[in-house]
C-alpha cells in the first residue's frame, strides 16, 4: 500500500499531466499547479526539486506506463496464436477495446505534447521521449518482419515505416478526435489501420 508521500507525488503526477494535456507544457506553472491541488510550495518541493523534475518524472512515467501496456498486449497476443500476422491484429484488437467505450475524445499523448514543445526540455528529458517510440518501433519492425517471412505482401512494404504506421494513427487520431469533439475518431483509425494491415497480407492470387 502507498503511503500518504507515495499518493500525494502521484496527485501531483496526476493532475499535471492533466494540465499540461490540456493547456501545454508551458501554459502550466508551478504556482497554478499547486493551486489546483490544495498544495503548499512546501509540499511540491518535497517531491521535485524544480518544474524540469517534475517534467522529466512526469514522461518517465508515461513512458512506463505506455510501453508496459503495449508488451502486456503483444504477449496477451502472442499467447492467443502463433501467426505472426493474427498477433498483430490481435494487438490492434486490443487496443480498439481500449477506446471502444470512450463517451469523450481522448485527452492526448503526453509524449506528443512534450514533443511539441521540445524547446522547453532538457537532454535527459528528450531520451526519455524518445525511449517509447524506439522500443515499439523495434518491437512491432520485427513482428512485421515474421508476417513478411509467412504473408509476403501484396504490395512493396517497409516494415520500419509500417510499424510507424501504427504510433502515427494514434496520434493523428487524438488530434482530429480532440478538435472535432468526436470521441469514436480514434476507434475507427485503428479499424482502418487493422483493415491495411489485412488487405497488405492477403494476397489475392492464392
Amino acid at each position: 500500500m502507498a503511503g500518504k508521500g507515495e499518493e500525494t507525488r502521484e496527485r501531483i503526477l496526476d493532475r499535471a499531466q492533466a494540465m499540461i494535456l490540456e493547456c501545454g507544457y508551458a501554459g502550466v506553472s508551478i504556482d497554478k499547479l499547486i493551486q489546483s491541488l490544495g498544495l503548499t510550495k512546501g509540499a511540491f518541493f518535497h517531491h521535485f526539486r524544480n518544474k524540469n523534475d517534475l517534467a522529466r518524472s512526469l514522461i518517465r512515467r508515461y513512458a512506463d506506463q505506455g510501453l508496459e501496456l503495449f508488451s502486456d498486449n503483444l504477449a496477451r497476443a502472442k499467447k492467443l496464436t502463433d501467426d505472426p500476422l493474427q498477433q498483430f491484429l490481435v494487438l490492434i484488437g486490443l487496443y480498439e477495446e481500449i477506446f471502444e467505450d470512450l463517451t469523450e475524445p481522448y485527452p492526448g499523448c503526453l509524449l506528443a505534447s512534450y514533443v511539441y514543445e521540445l524547446q522547453q526540455f532538457d537532454e535527459q528529458t528528450r531520451a526519455i521521449i524518445n525511449e517509447e517510440f524506439v522500443l515499439s518501433r523495434a518491437e512491432l519492425s520485427k513482428l512485421i518482419g515474421e508476417i513478411m517471412t509467412i504473408h509476403p505482401p501484396c504490395r512493396d512494404v517497409d516494415p520500419v515505416s509500417l510499424a510507424d504506421g501504427f504510433m502515427s494513427v494514434f496520434e493523428g487520431a487524438f488530434i482530429l478526435s480532440k478538435s472535432l469533439d468526436e470521441a469514436d475518431i480514434t476507434i475507427q483509425q485503428l479499424r482502418h489501420y487493422k483493415n491495411y494491415i489485412e488487405l497488405i497480407f492477403t494476397r489475392s492470387d492464392v
